[in-house]
């Protein structure tokens, strides 16, 4: 419902911004660039859709070897004695344990058509232990908070679209995701955790959570000892090495399980074609709201006095120009992605606020649909202090990207 009213306004804000420049400025210009806009915008968004195609059927194969090949289940094993230590009210072997590790490994790998159907599981049977049925109980909040927070390995949407628009090295922007997502998971989930009075001195909750700061802190500081170009150049290579890495592991991990990997590659395949299909209504439609948005001058309008702000206060603004990205990804993930499409093909997709744009993208996540799914799912009517420290997540991710961008590509 939020997105239907950002929607409407783009399109009248457009019409009102060019009208009023025809009237008291005498541009003549403007109402037919902003009407040209929906042309370009509505065939950019088709073609984009399009390339994603190749990339997506690509990856989604990749991941379904990944899922069939045990991945998922390896994954919750080795985040389980942490999980337990921040579901402290979930009973022992009760099911909810393992559909919320299912739910959160698959979301680490991406695999999204895993990760929803059993985080509406979860969902269920966090109802069925819940003493209150109208009000969100505490690790119904810890779990939405860790989806909101968009705690994801590979973002594959991310890479593709990037590919899609012409990156030089579509994976470039993948260390810095993994550390603003990491960074915005951490601080939202210990923030959970004071205020339900959950140990965080807990060794393993200690161990895992300071271990983890303390590499981030590591990669942080020997990219930023390096220099923009040397850390972007090692970045490519750390990234490249990583994905290729992760290929084989599920290619690998198929083979464990005797299953037929390229079966299984090809089921997936056909999972990614749909989704690329799938995506360009909605494409589409933000992107040439957004066109036109831009084309009447009203983004101009937005952007430089955020920028004139910004500069006013002593700040460098450049980081800017890709706040819509931000902005957008808590309320709409297509209306993120589109303004993701948007920053790149307006600055470039290896232009810094077009890098800037795709690790928002990939480091926060789209917390009011999140909330609203999976409540409305069980029917939850109070979300008690859900928004607000999903929305602290969301912060964190947003200042963390712009910080590790600066690092690594200013």
């Amino acid at each position: 419902m939020v997105l239907n009213y950002i929607w409407i306004a783009f399109f009248l804000v457009a019409f009102v911004v060019a009208l009023s420049r025809l009237i008291f400025f005498g541009d003549f210009e403007t109402f037919n660039a902003t009407v040209n806009s929906t042309f370009a915008s509505a065939r950019s968004g088709f073609e984009i859709s399009i390339g994603l195609t190749g990339v997506l059927t690509l990856w989604m194969g990749l991941m379904k070897i990944g899922e069939q090949g045990g991945v998922i289940q390896l994954f919750s094993r080795a985040i389980n004695p942490l999980f337990s230590r921040l579901f402290p009210d979930i009973p022992k072997n009760h099911p909810a344990g393992g559909s919320i590790l299912l739910n959160i490994s698959a979301n680490i790998l991406g695999l999204d058509n895993a990760a929803t159907p059993a985080g509406l599981q979860a969902m269920k049977e966090l109802q069925e232990i819940n003493p209150d049925k109208s009000k969100a109980s505490n690790p119904m909040i810890m779990f939405l908070v860790m989806n909101a927070s968009g705690l994801t390995l590979i973002p594959v949407s991310v890479m593709t679209i990037r590919a899609q628009m012409g990156a030089a090295n579509p994976a470039d922007v993948f260390v810095p995701i993994m550390i603003a997502t990491f960074i915005s998971t951490m601080i939202g989930v210990l923030a959970v955790c004071v205020k339900q009075k959950i140990n965080i001195f807990d060794k393993v909750i200690l161990g895992t959570f300071g271990g983890v700061a303390l590499l981030i802190g590591a990669v942080i500081w020997a990219f930023s000892s390096m220099g923009p170009e040397k850390a972007q150049q090692i970045s490519s290579l750390v990234a490249s090495i990583i994905l290729f890495s992760i290929i084989i592991f599920f290619i690998l991990s198929g083979v464990r399980k005797k299953i037929n990997v390229y079966d299984s590659f090809i089921e997936g395949a056909k999972d990614g074609f749909s989704t690329a299909v799938r995506i360009i209504p909605y494409l589409i439609a933000i992107l040439v709201a957004v066109g036109m948005f831009r084309a009447s001058g009203a983004m101009d309008f937005l952007v430089d006095g955020l920028k004139s702000f910004v500069a006013f206060s002593g700040f460098d603004a450049k980081w800017v120009d890709a706040m819509p990205t931000a902005l957008m990804k808590p309320l709409s993930g297509s209306g993120a992605r589109g303004m993701m499409a948007d920053t790149m093909a307006v600055f470039g997709a290896d232009s810094f606020a077009g890098r800037l744009a795709c690790i928002f993208q990939g480091s926060t996540d789209t917390t009011f649909f999140v909330v609203a799914v999976y409540y409305g799912s069980v029917n939850i009517k109070n979300s008690r202090y859900t928004v607000p420290y999903a929305l602290l997540a969301d912060l964190v991710g947003v200042i963390t990207a712009i910080w590790v961008a600066y690092i690594f590509f200013s």
